[in-house]
């Protein structure tokens, strides 16, 4: 099946090791593109709650399937988020086309875009990590609740429903924190002279045009969004932003026929050792 070309994707808060990522999902999405620009935004694996007990094939295939892109020359910048922050002491390391960053700014047919994942306008997370912390196992079993109850609800017929949304419609702080998150997201970009922000963190994926608080400056406001709930991604092409949304109905045929093949391209073209030998010395 040929691959939808696409100039930037842009991808976060998949959280890789927790039951909530959609890591099936998010695979057939990968399989399915074929990006000039690949962009991982922050918490794609989620080292806050790590566990050896519970890292599924399917999370392994998309580490796999995001390092051919590598093998095949595509350029892969992996963003630090809160979840992943014990790779910010390493950040600047590349190997190839790939490059961990903490954030990015580039030029997209003519404008800057900053690009980094926003946890730096969480308060929560600059002084109470713990609480934080908290809120994300909490947030982890809600999700697992949520994945049953939809089991049953779908065995019966009925619609799916999320318990997150609905919370967050509940509570009005919810909906201030992220109007909040994305002003102030505006407002610095604005006064630094770029054209797009883009973020993920808040798992809200969004594209609108903001005007800043204190002056008539303009700026696209852009989130990926996530695949634990959303399904989303950002995707760029012909010079217009889109976002992805997951459609299972458009994923009908899940092909693993390659993956095999991935595995074994991978071992010819990566050699493991020398990549975990020459992060060992950026990281000394």
């Amino acid at each position: 099946m040929a691959k939808r070309e696409v100039d930037i994707v842009i991808i976060s808060d998949v959280h890789l090791g927790t039951y909530g990522c959609h890591a099936k999902e998010l695979l057939k999405y990968l399989k399915s593109i074929k990006p000039k620009m690949l962009i991982l935004n922050g918490d794609i694996i989620d080292i806050w709650q790590f566990s050896k007990s519970y890292w599924p094939e399917a999370h392994m295939k998309v580490v796999r399937r995001i390092l051919k892109f590598v093998t095949e020359g595509t350029p892969v910048y992996y963003l630090t988020g809160n979840h992943d922050e014990m790779l910010r002491k390493f950040a600047d390391f590349n190997l190839g086309s790939f490059q961990l960053l903490n954030k990015i700014v580039l030029k997209i047919d003519g404008k800057k875009a900053w690009i980094f994942h926003g946890d730096v306008f969480d308060v929560t997370m600059q002084y109470s990590k713990w609480l934080a912390k908290l809120g994300a196992i909490g947030y982890d079993t809600l999700i697992g609740l949520n994945g049953v109850t939809n089991w049953f609800l779908s065995a019966m017929g009925r619609e799916k429903m999320s318990f997150s949304q609905k919370v967050k419609a509940k509570f009005k702080d919810a909906v201030k924190f992220i109007n909040q998150f994305e002003q102030t997201a505006a407002d610095l970009a604005v006064a630094k002279g770029y054209q797009y922000v883009i973020c993920g963190h808040i798992h809200h994926a969004e594209i609108r045009e903001m005007t800043a608080t204190d002056n008539p400056g303009k700026v696209l406001y852009l989130n990926s969004g996530d695949w634990v709930e959303s399904l989303t991604a950002l995707e760029y092409h012909n010079k217009k932003w889109e976002i992805f949304k997951y459609d299972p109905a458009n994923f009908k045929k899940d092909d693993d026929t390659d993956d095999i093949t991935d595995a074994e391209d991978l071992d010819a073209k990566l050699d493991v050792n020398l990549l975990l030998e020459r992060f060992k010395q950026e990281t000394h």
